[in-house]
């Protein structure tokens, strides 16, 4: 059994970290280009809801890291301070600003995939909210960046592999779950793009991790896999994919990161890294009936390595619990 699990005192914890930043505007860094002076405007200016956490995603998903909470705990102080933050964050004027954004000239690229992903994951999760309206008021918002998706699998020629937000894999997985929901057309786009890209793959060596990978680049293709084909053929591929899990190869995959300097951004990734590995192994296990023990055991030695971290210095803190949040949730419903 897992030491690690979301008890009512994590779940405070959680919702007291990212209340404490999805309102914080400075330190921020842009996803902006400019095309005059005009164009220089501060993040609450061109992101009305989305201008704290340091960047415009890591809001994103710290708002759905309150959502979801808010949705499992209701009956605490948080969330009743995230359902007062909710209304006063999405209405109709502060999500129509969000759109509208889209349609700059020079905002194609603007955090593609990942916001893109994590955004329709956090209407996903607003929708699970019957009693707001939060679903109704950001349903523009996800569908524009639904309609990104469409667009560009049709144009991706090959997928992206590296561990950090540009990862192909990580995107169709989130996305994938709101596409099953609210557009089964581009939920089979997902699927026929993930056999694609990555139906083909074996004997991975997952040489990893890079020195600022928030992702595994082999665990999270196998989850998209494990997302996008039937059981058997799940298995028939994973075999081929990681063909010596047994004896414990390839070795990196079973080892969690080390991280030597957490106020460095890029370095403090390795402790998403560590998260992500856990939700990821929690996550296949069940579909690995032979190794099933051994996904557990290896994600409980990530968990142990990364959850004592998720606060501290805000290069972790304004995105780990999200991360921490999906390994404790694998496999809920």
């Amino acid at each position: 059994m897992s030491r690690f699990s979301l008890d009512a005192d994590t779940a405070a914890r959680f919702a007291r970290i990212a209340l404490g930043h999805v309102r914080q505007e400075y330190p921020h860094k842009l996803d902006h280009v400019l095309g005059a002076d005009e164009d220089a405007l501060p993040p609450h200016v061109l992101h009305p809801i989305f201008f704290g956490s340091f960047d415009w995603h890591s809001c994103v998903h710290g708002w759905w890291t309150l959502l979801t909470l808010r949705r499992l705990f209701p009956d605490t102080d948080e969330a009743r301070a995230i359902e007062r933050l909710a209304d006063q964050s999405f209405t109709a004027e502060k999500v129509e600003t969000e759109r509208a954004y889209l349609d700059r000239p020079l905002s194609r690229g603007f955090e593609r995939p990942y916001g893109w992903a994590w955004l329709l994951q956090l209407h996903l999760e607003a929708s699970r909210h019957r009693d707001a309206n939060w679903a109704y008021e950001l349903e523009p918002l996800a569908r524009a960046f639904a309609d990104r998706l469409r667009d560009h699998l049709g144009v991706l020629t090959y997928p992206i592999r590296v561990g950090t937000h540009f990862n192909t894999a990580f995107a169709l997985v989130l996305s994938l779950d709101w596409a099953e929901r609210f557009d089964e057309p581009l939920a089979e786009a997902i699927r026929e793009r993930a056999k694609h890209w990555f139906g083909n793959d074996c004997d991975c060596q997952a040489w990893e991790p890079g020195g600022d990978e928030f992702l595994s680049p082999a665990l999270i293709e196998a989850l998209c896999m494990a997302r996008a084909l039937t059981e058997p053929e799940f298995h028939g591929w994973f075999g081929g994919f990681l063909p010596k899990l047994d004896t414990g190869e390839p070795a990196t995959l079973f080892m969690p990161a080390v991280v030597s300097d957490r106020s460095d951004g890029k370095i403090a990734h390795l402790d998403g890294l560590n998260l992500s590995r856990a939700w990821c192994w929690r996550s296949l296990a069940p579909l690995l009936p032979e190794d099933s023990q051994q996904a557990y055991d290896t994600a409980e030695a990530h968990l142990e390595a990364a959850m004592p971290h998720v606060a501290g210095d805000y290069m972790g803190e304004h995105w780990l619990a999200s991360f921490a949040l999906l390994a404790l949730l694998a496999n809920d419903t």
